[in-house]
């Protein structure tokens, strides 16, 4: 079975799961939607995705919970219930084995923890092996320039030591950094891809780093393998690219948002670039927004 099908069979187990959340998920839906035997369904997308169907699911539904427990006054077995839990214990043992602390502690406290995020198949692989995806429309070459204020805030990091990229950097610290950093309500934007400033590099490390910028008064507990450090006030340029169709078209909405960047000028404007100041941010990219980055400015 060639790796294009797999990804194929996986992507449509992925959607189904999607679209079928609320509702009781057997393994012979998933198969069928797969077009393939139960067995073959199960294995593949364990092979491609390192989690059982079920896990997976599991995993969806306690991030689900966990976002309802940080969000509103919902009482734990309520939460539990809606979850597809039949009991108050199961769900607590299943929550605190996801997250290493109880619903009842993580309602209180509301501390980063490691939310699953649900990659699709096909767009990992499209940008991962550097495929081109079955595109209809080219992505728009437009980009909108934002400048934002900053106050004075921090800066929660994951280091790296040799990392020059996102998929370089997940192999060497993982990829759950996306989650825990989604997990802050009080984060100022979403989690994000950093090259460090030399100023900000520490001996030992490299400068490409993982992200969220909080408030300076932030003082919940986060992972050991987190480092906070304080910014200055600053203004950030944001950069934002054109929505597209095709999810899987996210690569190429980051690169041609790069290059579009390439060629702005903020001097015309009263601005220059200002990379002491603070990291340059990649967000990624989404549909419904398109690609997203920011860098530090100073007046002229």
């Amino acid at each position: 079975m060639e790796l294009s099908d797999k990804i194929i069979a996986v992507g449509k187990m992925q959607r189904y799961i999607d679209i079928h959340f609320d509702d009781e998920i057997t393994l012979e839906d998933l198969s069928r939607a797969a077009g393939y035997s139960k067995y073959h369904a199960a294995r593949i997308f364990r092979e491609l995705t390192g989690r059982t169907p079920f896990e997976t699911i599991r995993a969806l539904r306690l991030t689900k919970a966990a976002q309802a427990l940080r969000d509103s006054d919902s009482k734990v077995v309520d939460v539990a219930l809606d979850s597809g839990f039949d009991s108050h214990d199961g769900f607590t043992k299943a929550f605190a084995r996801q997250f290493d602390i109880t619903p009842q502690k993580y309602h209180k406290k509301t501390p980063a923890v490691n939310w699953f995020i649900h990659y699709p198949i096909e767009a990992y692989y499209t940008l991962k092996e550097g495929t081109e995806p079955m595109s209809k429309e080219p992505i728009s070459r437009t980009m909108t320039v934002t400048a934002v204020e900053r106050p004075a805030r921090k800066l929660i990091l994951v280091r790296s030591v040799n990392a020059t990229e996102y998929f370089s950097f997940c192999e060497e610290m993982g990829c759950s950094w996306e989650g825990t950093f989604n997990s802050i309500s009080e984060k100022f934007d979403t989690p994000a891809l950093l090259t460090l400033p030399q100023n900000l590099i520490k001996p030992g490390t490299g400068n490409t780093a993982s992200g969220v910028e909080v408030p300076l008064d932030y003082n919940k507990p986060i992972p050991a393998v987190c480092d906070v450090i304080e910014l200055p006030s600053c203004t950030m340029l944001y950069f934002q690219g054109a929505p597209y169709e095709d999810e899987n078209d996210f690569g190429e909405a980051i690169g041609t948002l790069w290059e579009i960047m390439d060629t702005y000028n903020p001097t015309p404007y009263g601005w220059q670039y200002a990379p002491e100041l603070a990291p340059y941010f990649n967000f990624g990219a989404s549909t419904q927004t398109g690609a997203k980055m920011a860098q530090p400015v100073k007046k002229i």
